[in-house]
């Protein structure tokens, strides 16, 4: 893979992997571009003086390991605070819809200026007899009530529908906690990666510094030409430009980790890797048909969607109540009187039934939404389980890969860094060109750089696995 085909690989990712995955692809460009890796001789670059300047200007950070990473982000993550208030505005929602089969109480007041015409029966009328009524006040003070007796099942519905909505958003924050712990993961092992790259960089360095030297004491010697020296030169510094690119990619892989786990970017943070699995070791026990039925019966997103598909079955229900009646009782006590401080007393008791014969067919238009939403819902669940048992199967499939690519790795290191000893001493006795030197040597740089991505892939392609069965938020598995 050539620098631009990698550049272009990250360019065009997107989804959840995001930031992580450009750094960890852009390491890997790095290291395979034309200044294969970094060292530790000559003088140190400007950005590394820098850095090392900066980490001394401040406390030493405390190293986090991944699962401390994880921790630290559900607790701090403004993800995790936006998800646990949905789940509580569910809650409250679904107290609301309790309110109904509780009555319904008020105080009154009110006071009104009036006077009207008194229409007499004929005969009735006299001289002393007013034809007006008033003008005079009228205060009333009332304690009123209500409570309704039957509903055609509405508030049942509208309450069920609402429990289901909160079991829903509780689904939800779960995975945003999945969703979440996999994205640090990937931020950490980003860091991680492009903390190895610089290992691997600075050998590069000191190997092309080395290769350097031996071509000089031979061009010292008359046994080659100073071209010789030249094409040397600019392999150390190549390999001085990819030590500043990599250094680069860790201060964004830095800030990466940070944003995920809820802190200012600025933050100083190492991070603490567990040791690697030896790479002939078994994938640890990852048997693809355990991991789809843990997924299908443990993942967020698929008991979610069975939850929306339960609140629009209660939705339905609640828009059949529509086309039956309701019935409510009624009552007020209080005062009434043309004083300020009315003295008369004043009540009534009743019961009401309303039932709407027709309202231009609103009723069966809001069922048949209903209906229509319950079959979308239940076709968003299929939808899910398949979604699911898909991420399954291609995380179980990357892990496998990326296990065997790290043997496959470790023989090329094996082969490269007996091309690169052969070279060399050919190039020493005079039996060997500095070309053959150097491309032995590149080839060792790209071998470096495909082992640390290698390791990097694997650690990741892991913590896919267990987000894809639901175990993202829980601990790491020992390797």
């Amino acid at each position: 893979m050539t620098a631009t085909a990698a550049t272009r690989m990250v360019m065009g990712r997107t989804g959840p992997a995001g930031r992580a995955s450009r750094i960890v692809c852009l390491v890997t460009a790095t290291l395979l571009a034309g200044g294969r890796s970094p060292a530790i001789a000559g003088p140190r670059p400007v950005a590394e003086s820098q850095d090392a300047a900066a980490r001394e200007a401040r406390p030493p950070a405390s190293a986090v390991t991944v699962d401390a990473a994880v921790r630290i982000a559900l607790d701090r993550n403004p993800l995790v605070r936006a998800a646990a208030e949905g789940v509580r505005v569910a809650g409250e929602a679904a107290g609301e819809a309790r309110a109904p089969y509780y009555p319904t109480l008020g105080v009154s007041a009110s006071v009104a200026g009036w006077e009207t015409h008194a229409f007499l029966p004929s005969g009735l009328g006299g001289a002393n007899i007013p034809s007006t009524i008033g003008p005079t006040s009228d205060w009333t003070v009332a304690f009123t009530g209500r409570y309704t007796v039957y509903d055609s099942g509405r508030r049942a519905a509208d309450l069920r529908l609402a429990l289901a909505q909160q079991r829903a958003a509780e689904h939800e924050a779960a995975r945003a906690r999945e969703d979440l712990a996999l994205e640090v993961r990937r931020a950490f092992y980003a860091l991680a990666a492009a903390g190895d790259a610089r290992q691997v960089a600075l050998t590069n360095l000191a190997r092309a510094e080395d290769h350097l030297q031996l071509a000089e004491t031979r061009r010292a010697a008359g046994a080659v030409a100073g071209g010789d020296v030249v094409q040397a030169q600019v392999r150390v510094a190549e390999a001085r430009l990819a030590l500043v690119r990599v250094e680069s990619l860790i201060r964004q892989a830095r800030g990466g980790l940070n944003t995920a786990m809820g802190l200012p970017v600025t933050t100083p943070v190492e991070v603490q890797v567990d040791a690697m699995p030896a790479a002939g070791a078994p994938a640890d026990g990852t048997d693809v048909s355990a991991g789809l039925t843990q997924a299908l019966a443990g993942r967020p997103s698929i008991e979610a969607a069975a939850q929306r598909a339960m609140a629009s079955t209660e939705a339905i229900a609640s828009a059949r109540s529509a086309f039956g009646p309701r019935v409510a009782a009624e009552w007020s006590a209080g005062l009434r009187d043309s004083d300020f401080f009315p003295s008369d007393r004043d009540w009534r008791v009743g019961v009401s039934v309303s039932w709407t014969l027709f309202d231009g067919f609103a009723k069966q238009h809001r069922l048949a939404r209903a209906q229509a939403a319950r079959a979308k819902d239940e076709a968003e669940v299929e939808r899910a389980r398949q979604a699911v048992q898909a991420e399954v199967w291609s995380a179980h499939a990357k892990l496998a890969e990326a296990r065997a690519a790290i043997a496959a790795a470790d023989a090329l290191i094996h082969d490269a860094g007996e091309n690169v000893r052969i070279a060399r001493e050919r190039y020493r006795v005079g039996a060997g060109t500095v070309n053959e030197l150097l491309d032995a040597q590149a080839a060792m740089d790209r071998a470096g750089a495909i082992r640390a991505q290698a390791t990097w892939d694997y650690r990741t392609a892991s913590a896919v696995y267990e987000w894809s069965i639901g175990r993202a938020s829980a601990a790491s598995p020992a390797p």
